[in-house]
């Protein structure tokens, strides 16, 4: 076996099936976080680094330095990953595979999501608003002061949407592409445009580069994370599969983001509620969507409906993984 095996299919969707399923068990243990760190924080350092030394000069001279800073990354982040996919092959084939998947499963975010999110409801519960609110900055970026009990809840139901599509789908469609390589490829961007993908003075050239191919990396995912939640509606009582796709078709494209939309809503129809819409950011009222069409006053238990959703979500992810593989194999 050579490591371009372990980039290609379908030995990528089993390192990938296998990859949710040690996740999702495990998550990334606390102590190798302390030990080592977190890819994401590797890969942070190094944009920060980068900023730090090329974001200067006019607007023509910081977008270009961030097209450089972000081929820099790419290059950086392909070799290392590519040069640990060749190790994995040297352990033999089943180890090799195993070691693969170990690697992998850092990269997607099952179990932290469910925890984030689950602890706003359950932190309403215990503490009341103050909690939620408290529980709720940890997820978002929006002002907590200016939530009432339904705007943390939908802001935490949108949180899980949208993370399941980036944080999830996104990683486990690359991996199943490209294996070691790709999920990590995609990592560096997507935590690029978190860090320097915004319209701030600074970020605002340097970071459109990260911007513009975030946006484009994460059209299939959330295409596809915007499906698993139809299908998960499908298999849960009190969820409306049909509602989610006249949701999607209705709304998907009329959110500020051109990803964002598509699971938001098929969740916001799933559920019957309303979701994104007007929102306040660092004082600032930004306009959106509503995405739905159903009640915006969203409660904990809607939290834990979204949940539920996002479980099956999940589990139907790694089925088509482990389904497609075996289809591919015979």
């Amino acid at each position: 076996m050579s490591w371009t095996a372990l980039a290609h299919p379908p030995l990528t969707l089993v390192v990938l099936a296998l990859a949710l399923a040690i996740e999702a068990a495990a998550g990334y243990p606390d102590a190798l976080y302390r030990a080592l760190g977190h890819p994401v924080t590797w890969i942070g350092r190094a944009i920060a680094a980068l900023d730090a030394r090329l974001n200067r000069g006019g607007p023509a001279a910081r977008r270009l330095a961030g097209v450089a800073a972000l081929l820099a990354l790419l290059g950086l982040v392909a070799a290392a990953s590519v040069a640990l996919t060749a190790l994995a092959v040297l352990t033999g084939p089943v180890a090799g595979i195993a070691l693969a998947a170990l690697l992998c499963a850092s990269l997607p975010a099952q179990r932290s999501l469910h925890l984030h999110v689950a602890r706003v409801a359950s932190a309403f519960r215990a503490e009341g608003l103050d909690g939620g609110r408290r529980a709720v900055s940890m997820i978002v970026g929006r002002d907590p002061q200016s939530l009432d009990e339904a705007a943390i809840c939908r802001a935490a139901i949108e949180s899980l949407a949208e993370n399941f599509s980036d944080g999830i789908v996104a990683p486990a469609v690359w991996i199943g592409l490209l294996g070691l390589p790709g999920g990590a490829l995609y990592k560096a961007i997507n935590t690029a445009d978190s860090m320097i993908g915004h319209r701030t003075p600074r970020h605002e050239a340097f970071g459109w580069a990260a911007a513009r191919l975030d946006d484009l990396v994460n059209l299939p995912a959330s295409r596809l994370s915007a499906g698993l939640i139809v299908a998960a509606a499908a298999l849960h009582p009190g969820a409306s599969a049909g509602d989610a796709l006249r949701a999607i078709r209705r709304d998907a494209g009329k959110h500020r983001s051109p990803n964002a939309g598509w699971p938001e809503s098929a969740m916001a129809g799933a559920l019957g509620l309303r979701l994104a819409g007007p929102r306040i950011y660092g004082g600032v009222r930004v306009e959106d969507s509503w995405m739905g069409d159903g009640r915006a006053e969203a409660a904990p238990e809607d939290i834990e409906r979204a949940l539920a959703l996002y479980r099956t979500a999940c589990l139907i992810l790694f089925a088509l993984a482990a389904v497609g593989a075996l289809l591919l194999a015979v």
